[in-house]
């Protein structure tokens, strides 16, 4: 508090203050070789910026604050002025914005009425500000409810001391900030710098955008001597803040490292990096500059009236004079400063000078004044446009009163297209036109960019004039038109003769000259027509603008034509031979202009401007010029003028540049057609073509070519009169409206197809505001029709529209014209109307251009249709062609069609146009019917052909019907006799089991198409699979399988946190064709570019040779081992073997194993009788495998180990048999889920490629042998010993697994030491029985005790059932009943499809019909179970009590029940993706409040959402890198590896697209399931608009998931999508 006091007192306050901050500034900063942000900061707070606090406030900071709130409570800013990063969403709104720069931020648009309207939204490019509250942006609901000032608009007030004192404060820090802001390296050192500190430098590094990341990174390896990953830290800081001190130290070794960094860039590219090295001091008191940037923001944030102190402060002119004032030193600095510094005067600027509106004008004038300045030094700086100052144009350009009066007070105009001039002018060429042959590309972008600022000074045309105004806009256009002069007829072209062009000329940057002029173009004119006087003026000017174009001259004199008695006095001008240029915007601009004074009236003053008497024919001669050109073109005689014609001539009639040139060029043609003499006109037209001889009969060649370019041309010609007769839809030309104009272009798109609804937009011309007048007009005319699950919505023409076609419609291409043709032709032939397509009815013209009809009644019109029509009729096929017809005919209805429009309209007497009466006289109907006989001969000969072919193919079909023994295949084989006894006995388990009906029929092998058997000793087939880790099953996400020895999967934890999953495509191969196939991929694919990102090679994939899915390995087929069971025997063994006696043999078994194992002394003492007692049931030797079966089963099982477990291949490893049980489970577990989730039936719904895959996983999974071990502690943790510790709990087993285990492994316990045995049928049987029961009783434990219930209510019950059933008997157990049935459900129906598959035994039919609830007693009779399932528990009473006593009294178990450790309920949950928002916004609203954890700074992060547990992750952002098996992956690769065994399926969010991925160098995008109102999704939110959830679609994604499809997704899409460039999919 001294401090400000002392400040006060002193007698120049402002000094003091500075001299304090000098003093302290070394203290604070640049201490050290790395700066400590945190630390810096704490100590700038303490030292400087809280006492400054105290001196503005003149007391504590927190009291005056409170103060000031207090006294300003309800006066909250109006605007909102939230400054947007790059990246971020904004939305816009269509009905609204007064222009597509109104923008509003996420918060005010949520908050705001527009949620409701047509809003789009886009990624913000970072510089911009949020337009809420702003009156003039929005034409209403300007302020969202935060923003909104009600009614209590109170003027805040603060105490005039505080201005005071703001005022001291900001004059003396925004100086000193300017000051080091603009400082130069070179600039001396002041004074107070150089005491004290020891001479310390800093060597800076400073960004720029001609070195890439890796030059960079190189350059400070080499120069500064640091590591990798150093050098990157640097490398991204330099970009992020614009500089950063690479080196500090005295300054000679400052000097080297400088030195060294230039001379290593220098190498590498031309351009040197800028360095420059800084006296630490300097650097210090910079930092802290930088520091008051934000601490200014957070002052003027306290009230308003800091904020106009601040804005005074800086545009105060300085005492001096003859310095321009702060703010406009920055402005000026801008392009000299770096990236971090650039950003904080933005911020400054946006939120003091923008936020007041008569600031806002004031620094208005002032960037105007300095505005050509700006974008001279915008043009030779290399940052982008957002961090450039000049990039604050769209915020005060667009704003309407503000750019009226920078308009008469600034003549901002002129100064913008004078700064263009300015810029093009060492382009022009001798003539004073533009030549860019050879110009600077970037260069020539960042001047395109100035037009944007005068395209927003012109967005909004004003409502009233005033005579300054009008001066100011006339004085700005006249400039105007001296640009266009530069353009007018610049880079014509000369027809090549003999050889073709050696280099295509420059031809793209007129075009886009072009392209930016086309609003501005149509913006002048839309201003010139609101004032009548403008308007006269501007067409005043642009025709003496005309007149001094000294473009492409005439050379000869004028010369008289003759044709049926008309003489045309004209100068001769062959576009053949002479330069001609596609580029006329002054004479298409005087062509708009007078379309306007026909249109609001104002034609009839024209007399009092110009010459009365104007020479429209001379005006037209430019444009019927360029229009020959485009038609000799099509005719093919300019080929040898190279390509750049071709693009001229392909923009010049293309949507993008049309309305500004060609529609204006047609307009041009029928004001000419209206003032001449209609015969004079066709004469010209003739001449101009070059045709004039050939229809004066004078001309005749045999040269076939030249015939071939004369009718090139009448077909040219005679469109050309068809468009300046019939295209009437331009408002002034004729009564129609804008929406009329919209319409019928619409309706001419619809004609050709049906279209999306972005394809018709990117179809029709845009306005200045981005719209196309769609919306407004699409109802009217078409039907929409909704998309499926793929594809998207098409809009249908209505029938009551066809009509309006016109197959000569102007804007239609070559192609679009065929097509619209033939699906017109279609589309009548289905409405059963006729095929002709007549010209629909034009409107009337304006009574200005009312002259253009007598086109079709004059004598020449006449003659030239007579003579295209004779030569039709002379047989002499060379002299015409069918399109020339088809035109004439057209020409011919528009005549008679305005004829009757003419007669209808008034008195027969009164009718002068007699077109019928002259082509009667002049014999063309004659003509006519000729050619229509020609073609009705030609029709009856085609039909004559169809009706042969029909009936041959008649015959055809008779001779089959007839013979039909010789076409029917023989009977389908297989007897009727044996199905009746197996039909009865449908169980799959026991001694009752069922009959399999037969084995895998003959298959045919996809690649030799040779037919085999699958037999045992047969040479081996196989089955295409892909084996794949998977999580679609886990109870809990983001647990992995550790893979370490103790944990090693024999037994499978039950919430099945990640298992292998085996799929196949279904389609048989020889191993051996298998074999070979796979090596001929490797070697083709090796030698693939980017193969690596489609096929893994070292992993053995490979794609199915018929579909192109994705494997990784081959299942053998085996035949099933066909066990014909003797009931009768089995009986008998059934006595004896009971569950009791079983368990007694094999746990004898069991022991004796173990002990032979250990090989202890004792071997065969006490439980010899029983040992071999296993044996005696029947046995039986095992089926001997052909040696390339055996050798697939090594392949494909070692795959599943290597796959399953992620280690390396190693065929010997015990556990390996073990991974293929564990597969053949989890596959069948995976299938059952698939069905339950799509409601399908058990049986009978799976397609026979999923059925024969899983037959064939089970089947390979029963031969896999087994090492005696594995099996014996197996088949231990069925039957626990007393002591046994080491064996899992009954609830940390999934029981499906391990009943797969015990039954496929069983037959180890038969091998003895020199044979090799294994269970008769009858052995079987009973085994596969016991273990039924045994696993099915352990599993209804389990269910039972993982049930637990939580809430109080259930406990309270079970604590009063218990209670009961001491005293009573017979209390309902039913809940408890119904539950366990619930849980052991999904076991049943895994255990009948494993057992259907093992075994072969068809199921009862119920189970093939769909009702789950049901089919509890038909599974249990399947599986030998009895209905009640606690029957069992009944049956062995005995043989149980012991067992249950053993299985709970496992230490785990008590933890449960205690609740100690968590267990997995039953049935289990199923997995889903998760619930995605149904509106889009609401998900960019998660995105934009995402902040990641790991990094604190505001750039731009891609925030990505995993579909599988709705984690929102940070993407391709280096703050969220992992190691991940000593490779640096992103976040997303790093979250796959734990969520979904390293499949991923993310949502991108800004870019609104799903990501697949697999593996970390494959994935593919997929479009995300949003669709927008049209039907189409929209990635990278290109179209913006709004967007709702397919719920379809979402469905099909998550089949995607279940089904385990994504990795062939992935592969497909890779394969379809040709990879150029490898994308680093492990980087997301």
């Amino acid at each position: 508090t001294e401090m400000f006091v002392k400040w006060w007192e002193a007698p120049d306050r402002g000094a003091a203050i500075l001299n304090y901050i000098v003093e302290q500034v070394p203290h604070i900063y640049c201490l050290e070789a790395e700066p400590q942000p945190a630390e810096e900061e704490q100590r700038v707070q303490e030292r400087i910026l809280h006492p400054l606090e105290c001196f503005l406030f003149g007391e504590d900071p927190r009291v005056g604050l409170e103060k000031l709130e207090h006294r300003n409570s309800g006066s909250s800013s109006q605007l909102c002025g939230r400054v947007f990063k790059e990246g971020e969403t904004v939305y816009s709104c269509r009905d609204c914005a007064i222009d597509p720069t109104c923008v509003l931020c996420m918060d005010c648009f949520q908050n705001s009425v527009h949620k409701g309207h047509r809003y789009k939204m886009h990624g913000s490019s970072g510089g911009g500000f949020c337009d809420c509250g702003d009156l003039e942006a929005w034409k209403t609901g300007p302020c969202c409810s935060q923003h909104d000032p009600g009614t209590s608009v109170a003027m805040e007030t603060v105490r005039l001391e505080l201005l005071e004192r703001a005022q001291i404060l900001f004059q003396v820090l925004l100086q000193y900030f300017t000051d080091l802001m603009v400082w130069e390296e070179e600039d001396e050192l002041p004074e107070e710098m150089k005491n004290g500190s020891e001479d310390t430098y800093y060597c800076v590094l400073y960004n720029d955008e001609q070195h890439s990341y890796d030059h960079v990174i190189y350059t400070l390896q080499r120069a500064i001597s640091c590591d990798h990953n150093e050098a990157h830290t640097h490398t991204a800081l330099i970009d992020k803040e614009g500089r950063r001190a690479v080196r500090r130290g005295t300054q000679r070794s400052c000097q080297q490292a400088k030195d060294l960094i230039r001379s290593t860039a220098e190498q590498i590219t031309q351009q040197p990096l800028r360095v420059e090295i800084l006296h630490s001091a300097l650097m210090a008191r910079q930092t802290f500059a930088l520091r008051l940037g934000p601490w200014f923001q957070q002052i003027i944030g306290y009230s308003v009236g800091f904020r106009q102190v601040f804005c005074q402060v800086a545009l105060e002119a300085s005492a001096d004079g003859d310095k321009p004032c702060l703010i406009s030193t920055l402005m000026l600095h801008d392009s000299r400063l770096y990236k971090g510094a650039r950003k904080v005067i933005h911020e400054m600027i946006f939120c003091s000078l923008l936020m007041e509106t008569e600031y806002k004008r004031q620094f208005a004038m002032k960037f105007t004044e300095h505005y050509k300045q700006l974008q001279k030094d915008f043009i030779s700086d290399d940052h982008e446009r957002n961090i450039s100052v000049t990039a604050l144009s769209v915020q005060i350009f667009t704003v309407p009163t503000l750019a009226r009066q920078l308009i008469e007070e600034g003549s901002v105009i002129k100064v913008i297209i004078d700064t263009v001039m300015e810029m093009l002018r060492e382009h022009l060429d001798s003539n004073q036109r533009f030549h860019f042959q050879g110009y600077n590309s970037d260069k020539f972008f960042r001047v395109q960019v100035i037009f944007h600022d005068l395209r927003y000074i012109l967005i909004s045309r004003p409502a009233v004039w005033t005579e300054q105004l009008r001066g100011k806009f006339l004085e700005g256009f006249s400039v105007f038109l001296g640009l266009l002069n530069c353009m007018q007829g610049m880079e014509e072209v000369k027809r090549q003769f003999g050889q073709h062009i050696e280099v295509e000329p420059e031809w793209e940057a007129g075009f886009s000259i072009q392209i930016q002029l086309r609003h501005i173009l149509s913006m002048f004119q839309d201003w010139c027509s609101s004032d009548e006087r403008v308007l006269l003026l501007a067409f005043q000017e642009c025709h003496r603008a005309l007149l001094r174009c000294t473009n492409q001259p005439f050379h000869s004199e004028p010369t008289d034509s003759y044709m049926c008695k008309h003489i045309l006095h004209s100068r001769p001008y062959k576009v053949s031979q002479e330069p001609v240029s596609i580029h006329l915007p002054i004479s298409r601009l005087l062509a708009g202009l007078y379309v306007l004074l026909c249109q609001t009236g104002a034609v009839t003053y024209l007399p009092d401007f110009v010459d009365p008497h104007l020479d429209f024919c001379a005006f037209a001669e430019h444009s019927l010029r360029c229009v020959v050109l485009v038609a000799q073109v099509a005719a093919e005689m300019w080929r040898r003028n190279g390509l750049s014609l071709v693009s001229q001539v392909y923009y010049y009639q293309d949507v993008k540049c049309r309305d500004e040139m060609f529609d204006k060029d047609a307009i041009m043609l029928q004001i000419a057609a209206s003032k001449m003499d209609p015969n004079h006109f066709i004469m010209l037209v003739l001449l101009r073509f070059e045709l004039f001889e050939v229809f004066n009969g004078n001309c005749s060649s045999k040269d076939q070519d030249l015939l071939k370019q004369w009718n090139r041309l009448t077909e040219e010609m005679l469109y050309l009169l068809i468009i300046i007769i019939g295209e009437r839809y331009v408002p002034g030309i004729s009564i129609v409206t804008k929406e009329d104009v919209t319409m019928r272009e619409v309706i001419h798109l619809l004609c050709i197809e049906p279209m999306a609804h972005s394809s018709l937009v990117k179809g029709l011309p845009e306005n200045e505001s981005h719209e196309t007048g769609l919306e407004s007009v699409i109802s009217k005319v078409a039907t929409f029709k909704k998309p499926g699950v793929s594809g998207h919505g098409l809009y249908e023409l209505k029938k009551e529209c066809l009509k309006e076609f016109n197959p000569f419609f102007y804007h239609y291409t070559k192609s679009q014209h065929s097509k619209a043709e033939d699906a017109q032709k279609k589309r009548r032939a289905q409405e059963g109307l006729d095929k002709a397509l007549r010209p629909p009815v034009p409107p009337p013209f304006f009574p200005a251009f009312s002259n253009i009809v007598w086109l079709l009644s004059c004598d020449v019109f006449i003659h030239v249709l007579r003579r295209v029509l004779q030569r039709a009729v002379e047989e002499r096929s060379s002299l015409w062609s069918e399109a020339m017809i088809q035109r004439a005919l057209h020409l011919l209805g528009q005549a008679l069609i305005e004829e009757k429009t003419q007669l209808e309209a008034s008195n027969v007497e009164e009718v002068t146009f007699d077109f019928s009466h002259k082509a009667r006289s002049t014999s063309i109907f004659q003509n006519g019917k000729c050619v229509q006989d020609r073609k009705r001969k030609a029709e009856a000969a085609k039909l004559h052909r169809q009706k042969i072919m029909a009936q041959m193919s008649a015959m055809q079909k008779n001779f089959i019907e007839t013979h039909k023994m010789l076409y029917d295949n023989v009977p389908e084989s297989g007897g009727q006799g044996e199905s009746s006894t197996s039909m009865e006995r449908r169980v799959a388990v026991g001694p009752q089991q069922g009959v399999c009906p037969a084995d895998w029929e003959a298959l045919t092998c996809i690649l030799c198409q040779e037919e085999q058997e699958v037999q045992a000793q047969a040479p081996a087939m196989v089955l295409t699979a892909c084996v794949q880790r998977s999580t679609v099953l886990t109870q809990y996400r983001g647990r992995t399988l550790s893979t370490k020895e103790s944990s090693y999967p024999l037994f499978m934890p039950p919430d099945l946190a990640v298992g292998t999953h085996t799929g196949s495509c279904g389609h048989v191969m020889h191993a051996t064709c298998w074999q070979k196939y796979f090596e001929a991929v490797q070697n083709t694919t090796r030698n693939r570019l980017h193969a690596e990102m489609i096929i893994d090679l070292e992993n053995g994939e490979y794609m199915c040779p018929l579909c192109k899915s994705l494997c990784n390995t081959v299942v053998p087929l085996i035949p099933m081992q066909l066990n014909k069971l003797n009931y009768e025997s089995a009986e008998l063994v059934g006595q004896v073997l009971t569950l009791p006696r079983w368990i007694q043999i094999v746990l004898a078994r069991i022991k004796g194993l173990r002990a032979a194992q250990e090989e202890e002394t004792g071997f065969f003492e006490d439980g010899q009788t029983d040992f071999r007692s296993i044996l005696s049931f029947g046995v039986q030797p095992p089926p001997k495998y052909s040696s390339s079966i055996t050798d697939m089963l090594v392949v494909c099982a070692t795959t599943v180990h290597r796959v399953g477990l992620q280690t390396a291949p190693n065929e010997v490893c015990p556990h390996v048999p073990v991974m293929t049980w564990n597969t053949c489970a989890y596959t069948i577990q995976a299938t059952d889920n698939m069905l339950q989730e799509e409601g399908k039936a058990l049986f009978g719904s799976l397609q026979n490629r999923q059925l024969a895959g899983l037959k064939a996983v089970v089947q390979f999974s029963a031969v896999q042998r087994l090492k005696i071990f594995s099996s014996l502690s197996l088949h231990l943790a069925l039957l626990p010993l007393p002591n046994a510790e080491e064996t899992p709990s009954i609830l940390e087993i999934d029981y499906f697994h391990f009943l797969v285990g015990l039954v496929l492994s069983i037959p180890a316990l038969y091998q003895e030491e020199n044979v090799d045995l294994q269970p008769s049928a009858i052995s079987t049987a009973y085994n596969h029985l016991h273990l039924v029961h045994l696993v099915t009783m352990a599993h209804i434990l389990q269910v039972l005790l993982s049930s637990q219930e939580e809430e109080e209510e259930a406990r309270a019950a079970a604590a009063l059932y218990s209670t009961l059933s001491q005293h009573i008997e017979g209390v309902t157990g039913s809940m408890i009943a119904e539950r366990v049935k619930r849980g052991v459900l999904p076991f049943l129906r895994c255990a009948a499809l494993f057992f259907n598959c093992l075994t072969g035994v068809p199921p009862p039919e119920e189970l093939s019909s769909t009702s789950s609830e049901s089919l509890l007693p038909y599974l249990c009779s399947y599986l030998a179970l009895p209905c009640n399932l606690f029957q069992l528990f009944q049956d062995h009473r005995d043989t149980v009590t012991p067992l249950i006593q053993r299985w709970c009294g496992n230490g785990a178990i008590s933890k449960v029940l205690k609740g100690e450790m968590s267990t997995v309920r039953y049935p289990r949950n199923r997995n889903r993706l998760i619930n995605l928002p149904e509106d889009y916004s609401i998900l960019l609203n998660q995105a934009s409040h995402f902040k990641c954890p790991k990094s604190s700074d505001d750039e731009r992060k891609h925030p990505t959402l995993c579909l599988f547990c709705g984690t929102m992750l940070c993407s391709q952002s280096p703050c969220c890198q992992v190691q991940l098996d000593g490779e640096e992956v992103g976040a997303c690769t790093a979250h796959a590896a734990t969520c979904g065994a390293g499949v991923g399926m993310f949502l991108r969010v800004r870019e609104c697209e799903i990501v697949l991925m697999a593996s970390r160098t494959r994935g593919s995008t997929y479009p995300a399931p949003y669709l927008d109102d049209y039907g189409e999704t929209d990635p990278q939110l290109g179209r913006g608009n709004p967007l709702h959830l397919c719920p379809e679609r979402y469905r099909k994604l998550h089949q995607l998931w279940q089904q385990h499809c994504i990795l062939e997704e992935i592969a497909r899409s890779l394969e379809v999508h040709n990879v150029m460039f490898a994308f680093e999919w492990q980087m997301l």
